[in-house]
């Protein structure tokens, strides 16, 4: 090859663009940027609305329509709290734990319906977390169980939360399922992971609202320590069923939180017609405001 040849060679080399350094992963090991194009992503989960039906999580066909104009005016407030759209911004009210007293007092289906009605907003997404570990509901019907998730999140650092999130074929609607279940639970929804967890869900998205479906608060002991990393709670409390001081003794477990909300599910007395009623108030002996 002559002096010429040579020379044209090396400035042809020198033109050519320098190949993509490898990029890290998000364990920590470099894969190549084809190899992290192509990694799988969480299947989307589809809503089975049957399921919910017979789960009782849903209202009957029937009732959807009332109850989806009762839930807009249930999460207003809620929405205002969370991002500061016509009311002071509360720190970490984006996320919002739904708890009762008691079980059997509709709070997994105030979860569903009110992630449902929030995922209707067009500048809104809406996250999901079966944060009742013990008996996570909404983790079986959605044929979750089994599956890495929150408490697999706390349990290992270097887990993304994000990589757990299963999108749903609802759009704006995401669900974090409850996890592997463990012993050591309301030691780990108490750690500071827990805190750091649910910074994170807010920082990768400031659009996005994070219901947490929680324990009875009275018979457990998650749902007490859970409630230090919510910006808002709402107590869902069952017309005619829970007894006074049970839910007194409920809300003295929240008594140091800063934003306790009711809401008043299936009183038949107030609404004639209907089967459920919620009605939304900020304190028990306030009453609640018809929805």
């Amino acid at each position: 090859m002559s002096v010429v040849e040579k020379t044209l060679r090396k400035i042809q080399e020198a033109k050519r663009p320098a190949a993509a350094a490898p990029a890290p992963g998000a364990d920590g090991q470099v894969v190549s940027p084809a190899h992290a194009d192509t990694r799988e992503r969480p299947p989307v989960i589809a809503v089975d609305t049957v399921a919910l039906r017979e789960a009782g999580l849903i209202p009957p066909a029937d009732e959807e329509r009332r109850l989806s104009y009762q839930y807009r005016k249930i999460k207003r407030p809620l929405i205002a709290n969370a991002i500061g759209r016509g009311a002071s911004r509360m720190p970490m009210g984006y996320v919002i734990m739904l708890a009762s007293a008691l079980p059997g007092e509709g709070k997994s289906f105030t979860a569903v319906n009110l992630a449902l009605s929030i995922s209707k907003e067009k500048d809104l997404s809406v996250l999901l977390v079966d944060g009742d570990v013990a008996k996570p509901q909404l983790t079986r019907v959605l044929g979750l169980d089994g599956e890495r998730g929150l408490l697999d999140v706390l349990r290992d650092p270097r887990l993304d939360v994000e990589s757990v999130i299963r999108p749903t074929d609802v759009p704006k609607l995401s669900f974090l399922p409850a996890g592997v279940s463990s012993t050591d639970a309301t030691e780990l929804l108490a750690s500071k992971r827990m805190e750091e967890v649910a910074i994170l869900l807010g920082r990768r998205d400031g659009n996005r609202i994070v219901l947490f479906d929680t324990p009875p608060l009275v018979p457990t002991t998650e749902s007490p320590v859970l409630a230090q990393v919510a910006g808002q709670i709402v107590v869902v409390v069952r017309a005619e069923s829970t007894p006074q001081p049970v839910l007194l003794d409920a809300l003295s477990l929240l008594e140091e939180h800063s934003s306790v909300s009711l809401i008043l599910n299936q009183s038949l007395h107030m609404a004639t017609s209907a089967y459920y009623y919620y009605g939304y108030g900020s304190k028990p002996d306030e009453g609640s405001e018809q929805a």
